[in-house]
């Protein structure tokens, strides 16, 4: 026995055990080398059974991503059935490749400094003193505090998102689609990729403009102005793209070279502002703090065309688009759940801090105009009146002042920074450290995000970039389609209309990100139980309408771009449908509007206005009956309920494939059917369907009619299953349900078709022989199904997939249901391929009151409000019909009945309910010399119909089940066109009431 399991548990990955002897139950099991070869994975065994392991984390992982070796728990038929020692196959051998250990970034390395860099950019350095000149302190911090609050709650959503579950590489776009589905988050996925590729190019430009401005003041100009940023922010882009080649170790110390950089400037700038200024530094505006000073710049002072809150509001903000940077490169780190909230958040604080503190200080020292000049110090000119800021410090700057002709000063010198610092080398470092480190963050992170939009196969021909290279799966690729565009761009050399387009982009996806940590937390999914818990779907929802808010006021034009691109892009996502399944919150609020909506409704009394024929019809798996599901789904679609029930023999379910299910929704799906399908194991048709009935839908979302194939082989079939057909048919009625029997000459079943094709992998029937029961036999259940997985390309078309022309739908009226017979052909002419057939009402009468019952019938049908084309009143039913006619009946009928012999004495034939008595006959004889005639009236007068609509007859419970076929077979031979025989439960369907 310990060698039978021990087989069984090396069969299992992730069960093997290094020692043949298998310890008792509930013992620790050595698991052999785990991570890298270094850890031990310890294996317990459940006390239930020697094969059932306890709780384990490798068994819900989906990859080795973490390292672990990937393991399987044994099934429920292993566990419950144990198979044959000597039908095991072998373990699978160790393929005895060494396991390489991937590069992964802690917190601090993977997303505090590489969001502070993408944080600390040319603004800080070049903008920041400039705004706070001309929106003063107090607006200044509004606008540092209004961007803290849109991106400290956007942070708080990002940190939700991603601890919710493991994150994978594609920051921004993997945590959009996988919240909000495909339809959001791959146009955003694209749009975010695109604004950092061209927010890489923005930086490189910003940084090659720094570059030429040092060679022309030293004049080593090369060319001109233009053509040296591109000649500049050429080579640069190809360094940073050699740097993203090397891989991500390169580029993380490259990261932090340019952070320690970055400190040392600031702290150079902060160490300057506590020096005393000499004469050179007083004359461009720094005095050191002063009161005075700090006071004068409190208020707003707006100048130029720049001039306005939100336009320095929209200037600042893209130096807030960093916060994402740990995100975009969530693949790389080794704790994405834990080391994005920790890192992004602290990210946020320090440099939200050093912006506060550079404002405030560069404010409270510099004023806003001056000359440059020595020559405007009163120690020089006192005789000259000075009325200024400047002239309580020894420097009068007020003809330069009322001219507007300042050039320096907070206000008009955009390196401030570098003039109040202890040295202007170290700034000018410093913003080469801000803008290449961005522009190398943007450059990493776009092909991340591409790459994993490529993997999900969302948009046609983009599949190429999304190979990966190497041990950590880089996407080299994606980075040299990335570098073409940055480089496009450096090459126009002039972003400033490109810009804010970008800007719109990151607002877009910020407010997407805070809307869909809303939306998974209004939904109370299951799923959604992020680790991080500080954070509100309120505040989220908030900072969604504030960002997209901002994207009008920021730059209105922009704004429309970018959502026209994003309808677009998502209008394509939604018309092609991909074949995703990601557990997002739409999905969860799909179910939850389905239960509210369900439950709403349970309270809503029915009406007869109100009424639709809910279906639940017995196909059998829907493939093998396309016709019978093309015609009730004509009808029901978008506007009733459509159940395809499968109903599986118990002695043969083991036949069937476990995942049939899925394969017959996704044939359903394909071919545009909107239905549920179910399927239900009993002993007999009768049994299932009872079962079906009572048990299908939900609240008032239930069955009322049941739809069913007619029995062609009920002359060759087994009479057990004939009876059992003609109950189901009985059953119905005696639960009020409204029966419908689809008949088409060449039948419903399309097994044939399928296997002459090739196009099918049949389920073979182990109860029967293929030689010995003929085909007809094999249609009379669903065990013979077939389950095809093959496109839409391939299935079987039926006479209800096509457009129907001209042609008329024949309603034989000849017993009132309560209005179903009519109800469904009319539903009908509501689709597109009915919708040119006429309707046609052909009823009962005599020769003496035709035209009077011609007009009550006319009334009735014009207060039904429907649009008749033709009424027929029928009053040659009585005549006899056709001797061969009536002869045929009798020879269907004879095999069932009685001989005088068992008429007189085998009590056991007697009792069989499929057998016709002389008797019987004599009873239904009326009845059928009038079905047979009728039938007769039919094809000739529906020779060129569509559909012919016949009203069933209903069961006597006293009638032989062969009898009963009989009957049907009468009335509906020899009809080329598809025959519905229908007949409601007796209850008003229809009516001509408003109320």
């Amino acid at each position: 026995m310990a060698r039978y399991i021990a087989r069984i548990r090396n069969l299992i990955p992730g069960m093997r055990n290094s020692d043949s002897n298998i310890p008792p139950q509930g013992v620790s099991v050595d698991m052999g080398e785990g991570v890298y070869g270094k850890e031990k994975d310890q294996q317990k065994m459940s006390f239930y059974n020697p094969l059932d392991p306890v709780p384990k984390y490798e068994f819900y992982a989906k990859d080795t991503w973490s390292g672990r070796i990937k393991s399987t728990r044994p099934s429920l038929d292993i566990l419950r059935k144990p198979p044959d020692p000597d039908d095991l196959p072998s373990p699978p051998e160790e393929d005895g490749r060494p396991k390489v250990k991937l590069v992964r970034f802690g917190w601090v390395l993977g997303v505090m400094i590489r969001c502070m860099l993408n944080i600390w950019g040319v603004i800080m350095y070049l903008r920041l003193p400039w705004i706070t000149s001309q929106a003063g302190i107090i607006l200044t911090y509004v606008i540092i505090f209004m961007s803290v609050t849109i991106t400290t709650i956007t942070a708080t959503s990002v940190s939700a998102i991603s601890t919710n579950g493991k994150v994978y590489s594609g920051g921004t776009y993997f945590m959009i689609s996988r919240s909000l589905g495909p339809e959001f988050g791959a146009p955003i996925g694209l749009l975010f990729a695109f604004a950092n590729a061209l927010a890489c190019s923005l930086n490189t430009v910003g940084f090659a403009e720094t570059v030429r401005d040092v060679l022309k003041d030293n004049g080593a100009q090369m060319v001109d102005d233009v053509n040296d940023v591109r000649i500049i922010g050429a080579i640069t882009v190809v360094i940073l793209l050699c740097i993203t080649f090397a891989g991500m170790a390169w580029e993380a110390k490259a990261q932090i070279l340019f952070f320690i950089a970055l400190l040392l400037s600031l702290v150079n700038y902060f160490v300057g502002t506590v020096i005393p200024p000499g004469k050179e530094k007083q004359a461009l505006g720094f005095f050191g703090y002063r009161a005075e000073i700090f006071v004068e710049n409190l208020l707003p002072s707006f100048r130029g065309k720049d001039g306005s809150f939100f336009r320095m509001f929209s200037i600042f903000f893209p130096s807030a688009t960093g916060i994402l940077s740990g995100v975009n490169i969530c693949g790389d780190l080794k704790d994405p759940s834990g080391g994005i909230p920790k890192g992004t958040l602290l990210a946020i604080f320090w440099t939200t801090l050093s912006y506060l503190l550079i404002s405030v200080t560069v404010a409270a020292s510099v004023v806003r105009d001056a000359s440059g000049n020595l020559s405007d110090s009163l120690s020089l000119n006192s005789s000259i009146p000075c009325t200024g800021l400047g002239c309580k410090f020894g420097w009068n700057f007020d003809q330069c002042e009322q001219n507007r002709t300042c050039n320096f000063g907070l206000a008009n010198h955009f390196q401030v920074l570098a003039t109040v610092s202890g040295s202007g080398h170290l700034i000018t470092i410093g913003i080469f450290a801000a803008t290449l480190s961005s522009a190398l963050g943007f450059l990493v992170s776009a092909p991340k995000i591409f790459q994993c939009l490529c993997k999900d196969n969302i948009y046609p021909y983009i599949g190429f970039f999304g190979k990966g290279y190497g041990k950590n799966q880089e996407p080299l690729r994606g980075y040299m389609l990335m570098f073409t565009i940055a480089l496009a761009f450096i090459l126009i050399g002039d972003l400033n209309t490109i810009a804010p387009l970008i800007s719109n982009f990151f607002l877009c996806s910020y407010g997407l990100i805070n809307f869909s940590c809303f939306h998974a937390s209004l939904t109370k999914s299951p799923g959604w139980r992020p680790q991080y818990h500080y954070f509100s779907k309120w505040t989220s929802l908030f900072a969604a309408f504030l960002s997209f808010i901002l994207m009008f006021l920021f730059t209105w034009w922009a704004a429309v771009v970018t959502f026209a691109i994003v309808l677009f892009l998502l209008g394509y996502v939604t018309y092609k449908k991909p074949h995703v399944n990601w557990g997002t919150s739409y999905q969860a609020s799909f179910y939850n509007m389905a239960l509210s909506f369900s439950m709403s409704l349970t309270g809503v009394e029915d009406h007869v206005k109100n009424f639709r024929p809910q279906c639940l019809v017995l196909t059998g798996p829907p493939n093998v009956r396309p016709a019978l599901v093309d015609f009730v789904g004509t009808f029901t679609k978008n506007i009733s309920l459509m159940i395809c029930g499968n109903i599986i023999m118990e002695d043969e379910k083991s036949c069937f494939p476990q995942h049939s299910t899925d394969m017959l929704v996704d044939w359903l799906n394909q071919r545009k059917v909107r239905s549920f399908y179910t399927s239900f194991t009993a002993d007999s048709l009768k049994e299932g369907a009872h079962h079906l009935m009572q048990a299908s839908g939900l609240g008032k979302l239930k069955p009322n009619t049941l739809v069913l194939g007619y029995k062609m082989n009920w002359q060759e079939c087994k009479p057990e299953s004939l009876q059992d057909y003609v109950n189901t048919i009985s059953d119905a009625f005696d639960s009020s349900y409204g029966i419908a029997v689809l008949r088409m000459m060449d039948g419903l079943n399309v097994m044939d078709d399928l296997h002459s094709a090739g196009r099918s992998s049949a389920i073979d029937n182990l109860a029967f022989d293929a030689d010995e029961v003929p085909q007809c036999e094999r249609d009379e259940t669903d065990r013979n199904s077939d389950i095809s997985d093959d496109g839409s390309n391939e299935q079987v078309r039926s006479v209800f997939q096509t457009k129907q022309g001209r042609k008329s739908i024949d309603i034989y009226w000849i017993s009132d249901d309560g209005g179903l017979t009519l109800l469904v052909p009319y539903l009908l002419t509501r689709r597109n391929r009915w919708k040119k057939s006429k309707l046609r009402v052909f009823i009962l009468g005599g020769r003496e009151t035709m035209e009077e019952d011609r007009k009550d019938m006319k009334m009735l049908l014009k207060r039904f409000r429907l649009e008749i084309e033709d009424i027929v009143v029928l009053t040659d039913v009585d005549k006899p019909p056709l001797a061969k006619n009536l002869q045929r009946y009798e020879e269907t009928i004879a095999p069932f009945r009685l001989s005088e012999e068992q008429t007189g004495g085998d009590i056991q034939e007697l009792k069989r309910p499929w057998k016709v008595s002389n008797k019987d006959l004599e009873a239904i004889k009326p009845k059928v010399e009038r079905t047979v005639r009728l039938n007769e009236i039919i094809k000739k007068n529906s020779i060129h119909a569509a559909l012919v609509v016949i009203s069933l007859p209903v069961l006597d419970v006293t009638c032989p089940s062969s009898l009963y076929m009989a009957w049907l077979d009468a009335l509906s031979y020899g009809i080329h066109c598809p025959v519905l025989l229908i007949r409601g439960n007796q209850e008003n369907v229809m009516t001509f009431y408003c109320q």
